[in-house]
Protein backbone atom coordinates (compact mmCIF):
# COMPACT_ATOMS: atom_id res chain seq x y z
CA UNK A 1 0.00 0.00 0.00
CA UNK A 2 1.35 3.41 -0.94
CA UNK A 3 2.07 6.10 1.60
CA UNK A 4 -0.78 8.34 0.44
CA UNK A 5 -3.30 5.49 0.36
CA UNK A 6 -2.40 4.20 3.82
CA UNK A 7 -2.48 7.69 5.28
CA UNK A 8 -5.92 8.39 3.84
CA UNK A 9 -7.24 5.07 5.13
CA UNK A 10 -5.99 5.77 8.62
CA UNK A 11 -7.41 9.30 8.66
CA UNK A 12 -10.73 8.21 7.19
CA UNK A 13 -11.01 5.36 9.67
CA UNK A 14 -10.62 7.75 12.61
CA UNK A 15 -12.68 10.67 11.31
CA UNK A 16 -15.51 8.77 9.64
CA UNK A 17 -18.79 9.22 11.49
CA UNK A 18 -19.74 5.82 12.75
CA UNK A 19 -23.13 5.15 14.10
CA UNK A 20 -22.46 2.21 16.36
CA UNK A 21 -25.93 2.67 17.81
CA UNK A 22 -26.63 0.96 21.06
CA UNK A 23 -30.31 0.10 21.18
CA UNK A 24 -30.43 0.62 24.95
CA UNK A 25 -29.07 3.26 27.27
CA UNK A 26 -27.57 0.60 29.50
CA UNK A 27 -26.75 -3.11 29.24
CA UNK A 28 -28.75 -3.63 32.45
CA UNK A 29 -32.00 -2.20 31.09
CA UNK A 30 -33.62 -5.67 30.67
CA UNK A 31 -33.61 -5.98 34.45
CA UNK A 32 -36.44 -3.45 34.48
CA UNK A 33 -38.68 -6.14 32.99
CA UNK A 34 -37.75 -8.46 35.83
CA UNK A 35 -40.11 -6.47 38.05
CA UNK A 36 -43.00 -8.18 36.28
CA UNK A 37 -41.35 -11.50 36.94
CA UNK A 38 -40.96 -10.65 40.61
CA UNK A 39 -44.66 -9.94 41.00
CA UNK A 40 -45.60 -13.02 39.00
CA UNK A 41 -43.59 -15.25 41.32
CA UNK A 42 -46.01 -14.39 44.13
CA UNK A 43 -49.04 -15.55 42.16
CA UNK A 44 -48.17 -19.21 42.61
CA UNK A 45 -48.64 -20.30 38.99
CA UNK A 46 -46.00 -22.87 37.95
CA UNK A 47 -45.97 -21.56 34.40
CA UNK A 48 -45.61 -17.94 35.47
CA UNK A 49 -42.80 -18.95 37.82
CA UNK A 50 -41.12 -20.61 34.86
CA UNK A 51 -41.54 -17.44 32.80
CA UNK A 52 -40.08 -15.41 35.67
CA UNK A 53 -36.95 -17.56 35.73
CA UNK A 54 -36.67 -17.29 31.94
CA UNK A 55 -36.85 -13.49 32.09
CA UNK A 56 -34.14 -13.38 34.76
CA UNK A 57 -31.84 -15.57 32.64
CA UNK A 58 -32.50 -13.49 29.52
CA UNK A 59 -31.78 -10.29 31.43
CA UNK A 60 -28.41 -11.61 32.62
CA UNK A 61 -27.53 -12.78 29.09
CA UNK A 62 -28.50 -9.40 27.62
CA UNK A 63 -26.36 -7.55 30.16
CA UNK A 64 -23.39 -9.84 29.48
CA UNK A 65 -23.57 -9.47 25.70
CA UNK A 66 -24.08 -5.73 26.10
CA UNK A 67 -20.83 -5.53 28.07
CA UNK A 68 -18.99 -7.46 25.35
CA UNK A 69 -20.43 -5.06 22.78
CA UNK A 70 -19.00 -2.09 24.68
CA UNK A 71 -15.59 -3.78 24.88
CA UNK A 72 -15.55 -4.28 21.10
CA UNK A 73 -16.52 -0.64 20.58
CA UNK A 74 -13.64 0.53 22.75
CA UNK A 75 -11.24 -1.80 20.93
CA UNK A 76 -12.38 -0.45 17.57
CA UNK A 77 -11.72 3.15 18.57
CA UNK A 78 -8.41 2.27 20.25
CA UNK A 79 -7.05 0.46 17.20
CA UNK A 80 -8.05 3.31 14.90
CA UNK A 81 -6.29 5.81 17.14
CA UNK A 82 -3.16 3.66 17.12
CA UNK A 83 -3.34 3.39 13.32
CA UNK A 84 -3.38 7.17 13.00
CA UNK A 85 -0.43 7.55 15.38
CA UNK A 86 1.54 4.93 13.47
CA UNK A 87 0.75 6.65 10.18
CA UNK A 88 1.96 9.96 11.62
CA UNK A 89 5.25 8.31 12.53
CA UNK A 90 5.47 6.78 9.07
CA UNK A 91 4.87 10.18 7.46
CA UNK A 92 7.66 11.76 9.52
CA UNK A 93 9.92 8.86 8.62
CA UNK A 94 9.24 9.29 4.89
CA UNK A 95 10.10 12.98 5.18
CA UNK A 96 13.48 12.05 6.68
CA UNK A 97 13.91 9.43 3.98
CA UNK A 98 13.36 11.96 1.23
CA UNK A 99 15.78 14.41 2.83
CA UNK A 100 18.49 11.73 3.06
CA UNK A 101 17.82 10.68 -0.52
CA UNK A 102 18.23 14.25 -1.79
CA UNK A 103 21.51 14.68 0.08
CA UNK A 104 22.82 11.37 -1.19
CA UNK A 105 22.01 12.33 -4.78
CA UNK A 106 23.69 15.72 -4.36
CA UNK A 107 26.91 14.14 -3.07
CA UNK A 108 26.85 11.54 -5.85
CA UNK A 109 26.51 14.27 -8.48
CA UNK A 110 29.29 16.29 -6.85
CA UNK A 111 31.57 13.25 -6.69
CA UNK A 112 30.93 12.38 -10.34
CA UNK A 113 31.49 15.95 -11.57
CA UNK A 114 34.78 16.57 -9.84
CA UNK A 115 37.40 13.82 -9.75
CA UNK A 116 39.46 15.85 -7.30
CA UNK A 117 36.52 16.07 -4.84
CA UNK A 118 35.37 12.47 -5.39
CA UNK A 119 37.38 11.19 -2.43
CA UNK A 120 35.60 13.63 -0.12
CA UNK A 121 32.07 13.43 -1.53
CA UNK A 122 31.79 9.71 -2.22
CA UNK A 123 31.96 8.63 1.47
CA UNK A 124 29.26 11.17 2.29
CA UNK A 125 27.07 9.77 -0.49
CA UNK A 126 27.58 6.26 0.84
CA UNK A 127 26.72 7.35 4.40
CA UNK A 128 23.49 8.98 3.32
CA UNK A 129 22.75 5.95 1.16
CA UNK A 130 22.99 3.66 4.22
CA UNK A 131 20.76 5.97 6.25
CA UNK A 132 18.29 6.13 3.38
CA UNK A 133 18.07 2.34 3.27
CA UNK A 134 17.47 2.10 7.04
CA UNK A 135 14.72 4.72 6.85
CA UNK A 136 13.12 2.89 3.95
CA UNK A 137 12.92 -0.33 5.96
CA UNK A 138 11.57 1.52 9.00
CA UNK A 139 8.94 3.31 6.89
CA UNK A 140 7.74 0.07 5.33
CA UNK A 141 7.50 -1.54 8.79
CA UNK A 142 5.40 1.38 10.06
CA UNK A 143 3.13 1.13 7.02
CA UNK A 144 2.60 -2.57 7.67
CA UNK A 145 1.84 -1.89 11.35
CA UNK A 146 -0.70 0.76 10.32
CA UNK A 147 -2.43 -1.64 7.96
CA UNK A 148 -2.53 -4.31 10.67
CA UNK A 149 -4.16 -1.94 13.16
CA UNK A 150 -6.76 -0.94 10.58
CA UNK A 151 -7.55 -4.61 9.97
CA UNK A 152 -7.88 -5.24 13.70
CA UNK A 153 -10.15 -2.23 14.03
CA UNK A 154 -12.38 -3.51 11.22
CA UNK A 155 -12.51 -6.92 12.91
CA UNK A 156 -13.63 -5.40 16.24
CA UNK A 157 -16.20 -3.26 14.45
CA UNK A 158 -17.61 -6.35 12.74
CA UNK A 159 -17.92 -8.05 16.14
CA UNK A 160 -19.60 -4.95 17.55
CA UNK A 161 -22.24 -4.99 14.84
CA UNK A 162 -23.07 -8.65 15.39
CA UNK A 163 -23.20 -8.26 19.16
CA UNK A 164 -25.50 -5.24 18.77
CA UNK A 165 -27.94 -7.42 16.85
CA UNK A 166 -27.60 -10.22 19.42
CA UNK A 167 -28.25 -8.03 22.46
CA UNK A 168 -31.23 -6.46 20.70
CA UNK A 169 -32.72 -9.91 20.19
CA UNK A 170 -32.36 -10.59 23.92
CA UNK A 171 -34.00 -7.26 24.79
CA UNK A 172 -36.93 -8.07 22.52
CA UNK A 173 -37.12 -11.58 23.99
CA UNK A 174 -37.38 -10.19 27.52
CA UNK A 175 -40.14 -7.79 26.48
CA UNK A 176 -42.10 -10.50 24.69
CA UNK A 177 -41.75 -12.95 27.59
CA UNK A 178 -43.20 -10.29 29.88
CA UNK A 179 -46.43 -10.48 27.86
CA UNK A 180 -46.98 -14.00 29.23
CA UNK A 181 -47.04 -12.52 32.72
CA UNK A 182 -49.14 -9.50 31.86
CA UNK A 183 -51.71 -11.67 30.09
CA UNK A 184 -51.67 -14.22 32.93
CA UNK A 185 -50.47 -17.29 31.16
CA UNK A 186 -50.25 -16.76 27.42
CA UNK A 187 -47.71 -19.30 26.24
CA UNK A 188 -46.84 -18.15 22.72
CA UNK A 189 -44.90 -15.08 23.94
CA UNK A 190 -42.78 -17.32 26.16
CA UNK A 191 -42.04 -19.72 23.30
CA UNK A 192 -41.24 -16.77 21.02
CA UNK A 193 -38.86 -15.34 23.63
CA UNK A 194 -37.03 -18.65 23.90
CA UNK A 195 -36.70 -18.81 20.11
CA UNK A 196 -35.32 -15.27 19.94
CA UNK A 197 -32.86 -16.00 22.75
CA UNK A 198 -31.54 -19.02 20.87
CA UNK A 199 -30.99 -16.91 17.77
CA UNK A 200 -29.34 -14.22 19.88
CA UNK A 201 -27.02 -16.76 21.51
CA UNK A 202 -25.98 -18.15 18.12
CA UNK A 203 -25.37 -14.61 16.82
CA UNK A 204 -23.20 -13.73 19.82
CA UNK A 205 -21.20 -16.92 19.39
CA UNK A 206 -20.80 -16.26 15.65
CA UNK A 207 -19.20 -12.89 16.44
CA UNK A 208 -16.17 -14.70 17.90
CA UNK A 209 -15.84 -17.41 15.28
Amino acid sequence: MGRETCASLARRALNRKEYMTDFTDSPTEPFDHAEHAKHAAHEGSPFLNQVSVTIAILAVAAATIGSLEQIETASTIGDKNEAVLLQDRATDNWNFYQAKSIKKNMYEIAAAGSPEASAAFKPQAQRYGSEEKALLEKGEALERATEEKLKESAHHEHRHQILTAAVTLFHVAVAIATISIIKSGWRWPWYSAIGLSIVGTLAAAFAYI
